[in-house]
């Protein structure tokens, strides 16, 4: 008798000790809990950097030489800059505020959600970003709603590589205007620095479809920024170098200038004869 309730606990006490373990491996390797949601992509690989030229006061170089050659180029940065910042307020807005929350992973559809509320134009909106993996990396999907306007638009979707390295994003114009508007590539190298991001008019019909604004930082080189403006209704491509840290650079427009000669500017902004 004894032997049998002996060996009744010793089978529960061996029962018990199983179950704690399979209980421990199940939390440990519940895909919930394990699911870590994916870095964001980089803060420049939604924003081109504009402040070159459009934080820079020109009037006190007004006095002895000109600063046409920075001022045409100046010009043609705020043509982009100017649509950029008008139209795209609330998706960048929504973009940067993501960096301030954290993913949920969601087990029923194996993605991950931002969820947040934002304010961009002084107005009140609703973000949810979806993030899923896929073959090629990350697949992303911004939904914005704004109270009264409109529900879960979908602004812009995209690709990232898992390592952050590269991507695309594809921006639809406005919940009014739900067409294609802009098609952003980027890349950029973390062993050397450098850097690019294009903005592509893809609006279908429009008469400026395919112009584009290309942006890139190469450390090694003395001018170690340029934009790549091309006008597709005119077939032409302004080239536009400089030096972020010295400020001086040069511009190319043969549409302009009516050669393929560069124009120079000094750290003052002033033009002078290119070396």
């Amino acid at each position: 008798m004894k032997t049998n309730t002996k060996l009744h606990q010793l089978t529960f006490l061996f029962l018990a000790m199983l179950f704690l373990i399979v209980s421990s491996c199940t939390k440990e390797e519940d895909p919930v809990l394990n699911k870590t949601a994916p870095d964001l992509p980089p803060e420049n690989s939604f924003a081109i950097n504009f402040n070159d030229f459009s934080d820079i006061d020109t009037t006190a170089f007004k006095s002895s030489l000109t600063y046409q050659n920075w001022g045409w180029t100046a010009t043609n940065v705020a043509v982009w800059n100017t649509v950029l910042t008008i139209t795209l307020v609330v998706p960048v807005a929504a973009f940067y505020e993501s960096f301030n929350h954290q993913g949920i992973y969601d087990p029923d559809t194996d993605s991950w959600v931002w969820s947040y509320n934002f304010f961009a134009g002084g107005v009140a909106h609703l973000a949810s970003l979806h993030a899923s993996l896929v073959s090629e990396g990350v697949k992303w999907e911004m939904y914005i709603s704004k109270n009264n306007q409109y529900s879960d638009f979908l602004w812009y979707s995209g690709v990232s590589a898992l390592d952050n390295t590269h991507g695309y994003w594809e921006l639809n114009q406005n919940p009014q205007e739900p067409n294609e508007f802009i098609y952003i590539e980027w890349n950029r190298n973390l062993s050397d620095g450098t850097a690019e991001i294009k903005y592509t008019n893809v609006i279908p019909g429009n008469a400026s479809n395919g112009s584009y604004i290309y942006y890139g930082i190469d450390e090694s080189q003395n001018f170690d920024a340029f934009y790549n403006i091309f006008a597709i209704a005119e077939d032409n491509m302004v080239n536009i170098e400089w030096s972020r840290a010295d400020k001086d650079g040069r511009v190319r427009d043969a549409f302009h200038f009516g050669d393929f000669d560069w124009r120079c500017w000094d750290m003052n902004l002033m033009d002078i004869t290119c070396e």
